[in-house]
């Protein structure tokens, strides 16, 4: 009996054991798989904080860059747009002369006498060898001067090349500088007096120097036309594609993606128009700031974009906003407004054209082309104007002037007629422009003028346009407009084009001109 119960003592200890460790084991099982899930819940988490990162700072980072598109004119307030000539001016900067291992002169040999033999040796024949030897010596030592002169005259022939080249990057150095400096020296006395060349040179430099994103295109051009004291700008845009195409990136967390909110065509469209509004009122602000003497007082600006025509695949450059801005009607902005709407001011104010669908590169018209201010194009006077052939337009008879104005409009395509001879001999004349559907009846004018035309003129032109029911009135001059013809033809059909701008003309269709007062002529 005690052998019996104490072996059912030992199985229940047994079981008991059995099911302790069961229950540990379980338990630690339980306690791992507790783990598990905590960490796949902390994996998991950490997976969606990851996904929440990245969507927040891509989004922040098309944010910013907004926010740059959107500030460009206000950042830009606070900026000093002038440029110092003077800083400008270069000196010949050039490395001295080094000459390396030709500096120092090759060593030259050292003649190292001989002992001559002691008497014992004299006894053994020494006398002999020493001759021998002192004979080997002098020899050795003669091929070793003569090795040495050659090194050194290779030496001193290298060392005239290198100075004569030296000299050469010198003199080179300062031709540049000096050329550089003749032209800063010929630009400031050229803005003093409002020289064609001068000013449209400084004034590319002051857009040059406006500091813009670096992927914006930096190609500006200015043409400066002193006979009405306009500028004109030519500025490349960056294209559409410069608005980032997302509004904002989604944590999707059903898909556990990082997806992009698409950014509307419409507001697209908006923020880019914004874009470059501002970019043309902070040009108005930086040319007429930087006017060192107020010569300028009319501003035109072109932007264009250039591109690929996704139905030719040929490049254009359509222009996608073009304004005119006199100085008085600048003065009248506050630019640091924050409730200041850069599109609706450009437009209301300026009477300025802006594309409707930029995003399609829906082109507008420029209020005039910067050919017609371009100096490269519109100088009057050639530089070896002593033996110019070009007819002077200021020499011919009123007669002479409206036949020359008919034949210019007739190569550019127009069909035109005498209308009327002013008294002041100008010529008025209709010219029609064929359509598809009908044709344009535009009233031209032209002054032959050596003063700059009044606005009476241009008012009157416009009264005359509007009594022979025409679609538009061409004013063309010899000399130039002032700023309140310009403010007067804003926003109407009315094109002013001055002496600069009708050389430009006889450029593009080929007919020889020139415009040079007699007190001017060679």
């Amino acid at each position: 009996m005690a052998r019996g119960s104490g072996s059912s003592k030992s199985y229940r200890d047994w079981e008991a054991e059995r099911r302790r460790q069961e229950r540990v084991a379980e338990q630690a099982r339980q306690k791992r798989e507790r783990e598990r899930k905590a960490e796949e819940q902390r994996r998991l988490q950490a997976e969606v904080s990851a996904r929440d990162a990245e969507a927040a700072e891509r989004t922040h980072q098309i944010e910013v860059r907004v926010e740059m598109l959107e500030t460009l004119l206000r950042s830009s307030l606070d900026r000093d747009p002038r440029v110092q000539l003077t800083s400008l001016r270069q000196r010949a900067e050039v490395p001295p002369l080094d000459l390396g291992p030709y500096a120092a002169p090759h060593p030259a040999p050292v003649w190292e006498p001989l002992a001559p033999p002691g008497r014992l040796q004299r006894v053994f024949g020494g006398a002999q060898r020493y001759e021998s030897a002192l004979r080997q010596a002098e020899a050795d030592f003669a091929r070793a001067q003569a090795e040495h002169q050659q090194r050194e005259t290779q030496r001193q022939q290298e060392v005239i090349t290198r100075r004569r080249a030296h000299q050469q990057r010198v003199e080179a150095a300062e031709r540049a500088a000096a050329e550089n400096n003749a032209r800063i020296d010929a630009m400031q006395v050229g803005l003093r007096s409002g020289e064609r060349h001068a000013v449209s040179s400084y004034m590319e430099l002051v857009l040059q120097a406006s500091p813009y994103p670096e992927d914006f295109p930096t190609e500006r051009r200015a043409g400066y036309v002193p006979e009405s004291s306009l500028l004109a700008v030519e500025w490349y845009l960056p294209p559409p594609e410069i608005i980032p195409e997302h509004k904002l990136y989604k944590h999707i967390k059903s898909r556990k993606t990082v997806e992009p909110a698409a950014r509307s065509t419409t507001e697209t469209r908006q923020l880019y128009q914004r874009m470059i509004a501002q970019i043309a009122l902070r040009t108005l602000r930086e040319v007429f700031d930087a006017d060192p003497n107020q010569l300028i007082t009319t501003i035109v600006f072109n932007g264009l974009v250039r591109t690929i025509d996704s139905v030719t695949g040929q490049q254009i450059e359509p222009h996608l906003i073009t304004l005119r801005a006199t100085r008085e009607q600048f003065s009248a902005l506050i630019l640091n407004e924050p409730r200041l709407k850069p599109v609706e001011c450009v437009r209301r104010h300026f009477h300025a054209d802006v594309s409707p669908h930029p995003d399609e590169l829906e082109p507008v018209k420029p209020v005039m082309p910067f050919s017609m201010a371009d100096p490269r194009i519109v100088d009057p006077v050639d530089i070896i104007s002593d033996i110019d052939k070009r007819p002077n337009l200021l020499e011919l008879t009123p007669k002479e002037f409206e036949a020359f104005i008919q034949n210019l409009f007739t190569k550019m395509g127009f069909d035109t007629k005498l209308y009327q001879a002013s008294g002041d001999g100008g010529v008025d004349c209709v010219a029609y422009a064929a359509r598809s559907v009908a044709s344009s009846k535009i009233i031209v004018q032209a002054k032959l003028y050596t003063k700059t035309v009044q606005p009476t003129h241009v008012r009157d032109l416009y009264g005359t346009m509007q009594h022979e029911g025409a679609t538009n009135g061409i004013m063309i001059t010899t000399s130039g407009y002032g700023p309140d013809s310009y403010k007067f033809a804003s926003g109407k059909p009315l094109e002013l084009i001055d002496g600069a701008g009708l050389l430009a003309l006889c450029h593009e269709h080929n007919i020889p001109a020139r415009i040079l007062p007699r007190g001017k002529q060679p």
